[in-house]
């Protein structure tokens, strides 16, 4: 049995933080972790930004469900899904994540979750596990499934070393530079990811 393991934003939505920096004007929120390889350092980053200027879980929320699927996303994720299975794992949170996974047609998805304080603060978070997406990879491959997997991030690249087979999708120049170097190879067009996928299986 194969599965396709896929990062979420970046590869199949725009970064959710990028899109809330614009929408309320604070370019602080544009760090991701294209940025930062930390992710609890930009978390913590995050939310003390979040709590100076006094935005709540709801201000992003308005912002994410304006955000739509990057252009052939969703006909990408169609075709994947009707050659195997896809799963996709992503450090966002199920609170950002519903709207987007129906506008992607309801893939599986493993995400974290936010914490909210009454007044919708957010006060922290809760990972699934800590480097969940090489251990979703590493328990998928127990069971004897065979997995590719791609992202565009710093944090994907324990899944991609850990999974059968892979690549970088659209990734900055700073890491497909550096990750060429130790045989991580660079896709820029869904054609170009799907052939990957299809080799593969």
């Amino acid at each position: 049995m194969n599965i396709v393991c896929l990062d979420l934003e970046g590869v199949l939505v725009p970064e959710i933080w990028i899109a809330f920096a614009k929408d309320v004007g604070i370019d602080e929120f544009r760090r991701t972790t294209r940025d930062e390889p930390d992710y609890d350092k930009l978390m913590r980053f995050r939310i003390e930004l979040l709590e100076e200027h006094r935005l709540k879980l709801h201000d992003i929320q308005k912002t994410i469900e304006n955000i739509p699927p990057l252009d052939g996303a969703l006909e990408f994720a169609n075709a994947v899904r009707e050659k195997t299975q896809l799963l996709i794992l992503s450090d966002t949170y199920e609170e950002f994540a519903k709207p987007l996974m129906a506008k992607l047609n309801y893939p599986t998805l493993f995400c974290n979750n936010l914490i909210a304080a009454d007044d919708g603060s957010i006060i922290g978070y809760k990972l699934r596990q800590k480097d969940g997406k090489r251990r979703a990879v590493a328990a998928l491959k127990s069971l004897n499934v065979r997995v590719f997997a791609a992202g565009d991030s710093f944090n994907d690249l324990t899944m991609i070393r850990e999974a059968d087979a892979g690549c970088l999708f659209r990734a900055p120049a700073s890491i497909r530079e550096q990750e060429a170097k130790n045989g991580v190879p660079c896709v820029d067009a869904y054609e170009e990811l799907l052939e990957r996928i299809s080799v593969f299986l």
